[in-house]
């Protein structure tokens, strides 16, 4: 169901079709994603490629451990922080708009909340630090009360004051801007101040300004228990949110609500989708020129490995095919990354039903790099 259309600013974006690429290269990157999960216990992985030279969407193994059912390309996957970064472009085009500037005070917005005063640094939270990580708010979602009360409450509709609840009062890992802790309690305070700032719903203006635009179908809320499209995910035996290892029952429904995650995440996703997003935000028109150099301006993120920049809502890498800019993402049963080489215009992402970190014969990121290299040396 198409949601409602927003007010304001839309971008017209520009869609560049390469075409398909070549057949011999299509055949070698389906051949390492067979390999990949022939080396370990992935039930599944997707991928998409997105490059000057052609587009292309592929899958290996299975839709769930228990059936023989295939994945397939435009199978959909719990896209989990990925999704952020719908989000932290929709937060940079009301930036553009003039409803907000980076450097707006949450408490512009939120202050009047009874709550507000009880988040940790809350008089010097300001859009950019939270978009970036750098505000020393503690993460509501491995707190051991929110994680028991998700899975008592399946029904649940989570409000984002309710997620915050969870950390009101809680000492801060340091002063705000002053270090980097990734938190989604970021993300949620974020979409909440461009929710109020703009008086629209966030999921609309994302696809009315980017999804819609570039033709991005395989891209959904992640709003409800049940999702036409999303295959089983397996979070194995040790999820730290303690979701059983299929997370799905035999007709669909997830076994808690996955709408909390909102602008933590909160989306599904085909791997060639989430490849053209990547391509479409760091290499293309999503966003005007001034709103993507800020968003680029990565600083360091040691926490997420050495050399490792967190920009806002991107992560910044240096790979053996030299920069590489994008996400990764994390929810109970599934896992993903993109990453985009500006160098190249090349855009890879890769997509498993599982979340046991165990299984993969290896990390995603590594995955996207192989896969960038056959692109690239055909």
């Amino acid at each position: 169901m198409l949601l409602a259309p927003v007010l304001g600013l839309v971008l017209q974006l520009s869609v560049q079709a390469p075409g398909e690429l070549d057949s011999a290269l299509r055949t070698r990157l389906q051949s390492r994603l067979e390999a990949f999960v022939a080396a370990g216990r992935v039930p599944g992985v997707s991928c998409g490629v997105a490059a000057s030279t052609g587009e292309v969407a592929l899958a290996a193994g299975r839709r769930d451990r228990r059936h023989e059912e295939p994945l397939r390309p435009d199978d959909l996957l719990c896209a989990g922080s990925t999704g952020k970064t719908f989000f932290a472009a929709l937060a940079l085009a009301r930036v553009a708009d003039g409803k907000l500037a980076l450097d707006t005070l949450a408490g512009e917005l939120l202050g009047g909340e009874p709550w507000f005063e009880r988040l940790p640094n809350a008089d010097a939270l300001v859009l950019s630090d939270l978009l970036a990580h750098r505000t020393g708010l503690p993460r509501y979602e491995f707190q051991p009360a929110f994680a028991r009360d998700l899975l008592a409450r399946p029904e649940h509709v989570w409000k984002p004051e309710e997620l915050l609840a969870y950390v009101l009062d809680h000492r801060p890992a340091f002063a705000a801007g002053e270090g980097f802790v990734y938190s989604d309690t970021n993300y949620i305070l974020a979409g909440m101040m461009v929710e109020r700032a703009t008086d629209a719903e966030p999921y609309a203006e994302i696809e009315a300004r980017f999804l819609r635009p570039l033709g991005l179908e395989h891209v959904r809320p992640q709003a409800a228990r049940r999702i036409e499209g999303l295959v089983q995910g397996h979070a194995g035996a040790r999820d730290p949110l303690g979701f059983p290892d299929f997370v799905l029952d035999e007709a669909g429904v997830f076994c808690t609500n996955p709408q909390f995650e909102w602008a933590g995440g909160g989306f599904v996703t085909s791997a060639g989708d989430l490849a053209r997003w990547a391509r479409a935000l760091y290499g293309g028109d999503a966003l005007p020129a001034e709103q993507r150099k800020s968003m680029l301006a990565a600083q360091s993120a040691p926490e997420l490995g050495r050399g490792v920049g967190y920009g806002l809502g991107v992560i910044v890498w240096q790979t053996p095919h030299g920069e590489a800019l994008g996400h990764e993402g994390f929810f109970p049963g599934y896992m993903s990354a993109m990453r985009y080489w500006p160098t190249h215009d090349v855009a890879v992402a890769v997509q498993v039903n599982t979340s046991e970190a165990a299984a993969l014969p290896g990390g995603l990121g590594a995955l996207c790099d192989e896969l960038c290299a056959l692109v690239l040396d055909p």
